[in-house]
């Protein structure tokens, strides 16, 4: 198929090549980053492809009027933004690149649980007070730990790459019989919660995954843990995880994603914030961070060029060029 006849609707900014290279191969590309969900749902019926991050959800009612689309891309991991099911079965092409912010995940998470066990933030802050406690701030290694991924796809993996410089057992659990590898044991979830020291979680939002992290969940484990959360905020029962940082079930949370995000993940606090969150916002053995475990300067470069070659190769086009480094 001829590029020079596919239009493509931009509805959120990305890295420049990702324009820069679609028009290279010849597709047609338009911009627009401020109209409405209804303002783009008059005129979507005009393209064969469109370009989102998480602006707004891309539902049936968007779907019925884009009576022309070939592709949905999304320069991102998931893809819950979308009504996948839908989209499919009306012969739409969805493109995701979880490969693109991979490594910036993984290396998140490994700063975030570094961090907790050796209270650098918590330390840090009071220095800044002007107190030096020193005791109370005595760290735990990571060494000799056993640690815990739930999700070994693209995340889970190079979480467990990073830590093959720590003398530790690693374990993953997967929907997905026979992922694990030389960096993961793969094992039954009974046996992860028995073991683990350390829990992270990799996993998409579904409806499988909703809420999964919760008090029986929690409780299922034999021992206190430290827990990671660089997936979706809405994979946890956010007043369960307090209860159990309250009773030391969990020694310490890590959580780049909060289940009171908006979908688009750009704004929290336009809401009164619940108990909960409060609760996390005050407490010492937390660390939070805005959603960035995958938002860094060479995630966004790789993850349009994902999302270029990955359309290219939709309509099996030679790509120009292609990123390093590939996950």
């Amino acid at each position: 198929m001829n590029p020079q006849n596919i239009k493509i609707l931009h509805i959120d900014s990305n890295h420049p090549l990702l324009m820069e290279q679609l028009q290279e191969a010849g597709f047609i590309n338009h911009e627009d980053f401020a109209s409405s969900k209804e303002e783009v749902e008059a005129k979507i019926h005009d393209y064969q492809g469109i370009v989102i991050r998480s602006r707004f959800k891309i539902d049936k009612i968007f779907l019925d009027k884009a009576t022309n689309l070939q592709f949905i891309a999304r320069v991102g991991a998931g893809l819950e933004s979308i009504d996948c099911d839908y989209a499919i079965s009306k012969g739409v092409h969805l493109i995701a690149a979880p490969e693109g912010n991979s490594n910036a995940v993984g290396e998140h998470s490994l700063g975030m649980l570094l961090s907790l066990m050796n209270n650098l933030n918590k330390a840090d802050k009071e220095i800044r007070s002007g107190q030096w406690n020193r005791e109370s701030n005595r760290g735990h290694e990571l060494d000799g730990k056993t640690v815990g991924i739930i999700g070994y796809g693209n995340m889970g993996k190079s979480f467990a790459k990073k830590l093959r410089g720590f003398d530790v057992q690693v374990l993953c659990y997967d929907i997905l019989e026979n992922v694990g590898d030389s960096n993961a044991k793969q094992v039954t979830l009974q046996e992860l919660q028995q073991k683990a020291d350390v829990l992270s979680l990799h996993i998409p939002w579904t409806p499988e995954t909703d809420k999964m992290i919760n008090a029986n969940f929690i409780s299922a484990f034999a021992k206190s843990f430290w827990f990671i959360n660089t997936s979706r905020g809405k994979n946890v029962v956010t007043q369960d995880l307090v209860k159990a940082l309250q009773s030391e079930k969990i020694t310490g949370a890590g959580l780049d994603v909060l289940e009171y995000e908006k979908l688009s993940f750009e704004n929290l606090f336009e809401d009164q914030k619940p108990a909960a969150f409060e609760y996390l916002l005050q407490a010492e053995n937390v660390l939070l961070s805005p959603h960035i475990a995958g938002w860094t300067v060479e995630s966004k470069e790789k993850l349009a060029q994902v999302i270029v070659d990955k359309i290219k190769r939709f309509y099996n086009l030679t790509s120009i060029k292609k990123y390093t480094n590939e996950q």
